[in-house]
């Protein structure tokens, strides 16, 4: 089951997904991501050492790393 959030602002469920992308110099990074849908990468908790947090302008959630 993927992990989901509701945005306080929008009342929308977000699932949180990640992807392996390569970048410019050839270098790999993990990169992770809300959807309004279940995709392929779809995980099934926060990863460790990230929070989830919403955007006050947009209600948009994202992950922001633990203090």
């Amino acid at each position: 089951m993927a992990y989901s959030v509701q945005s306080k602002k929008s009342g929308k469920t977000y699932y949180l997904h990640s992807r392996l992308v390569t970048l410019r110099g050839g270098r790999e990074q993990r990169i992770f991501f809300f959807a309004q849908d279940v995709r392929d990468g779809s995980l099934d908790s926060v990863p460790a050492g990230y929070e989830v947090m919403e955007n006050s302008r947009t209600g948009l959630p994202m992950l922001k790393k633990s203090a």
